[in-house]
């Protein structure tokens, strides 16, 4: 897969994970709040699909980042980044469903794995 697939994927894992926050944060927090200026914290709320698919986006954000930047690096510079891209995108493909699920420790094994991958993407532009 070209490292320019993996970032159009890697875009299109980002709206699923907003999606995903989105429609837990509406069934736990309603459309009220949502549609709020949202000045004051949100009651507690039950269940853990929300506070879930909330650190679920959070981790996939601090992560993409990185990513992007290598990625973008690799295609400037005519690079390429071997599996490290794909290796990336596949992990974090499958990392969503495990993280909502609770599945423990394979998603962190996952998370780790992606790492792996951007390392490989890192190393090209070295």
């Amino acid at each position: 897969m070209s490292e320019l697939t993996c970032l159009v994927l890697g875009l299109l894992m980002w709206f699923v994970h907003v999606f995903t926050q989105a429609a837990f944060a509406h069934r736990a927090l309603g459309l009220d709040y949502l549609s709020s200026p949202r000045d004051e914290e949100p009651e507690e709320t039950t269940g853990t699909l929300y506070p879930r698919a909330t650190r679920a986006l959070r981790n996939y954000i601090e992560n993409f980042a990185p990513f992007a930047a290598a990625d973008l690096g690799l295609i400037a510079t005519g690079h390429t980044g071997g599996w490290g891209a794909t290796i990336w995108i596949v992990m974090r493909i499958i990392y969503l469903p495990l993280y909502m699920t609770g599945a423990s420790p394979g998603r962190s094994m996952v998370w780790g794995v992606s790492l792996v991958g951007l390392v490989m993407m890192v190393w090209r532009l070295a």
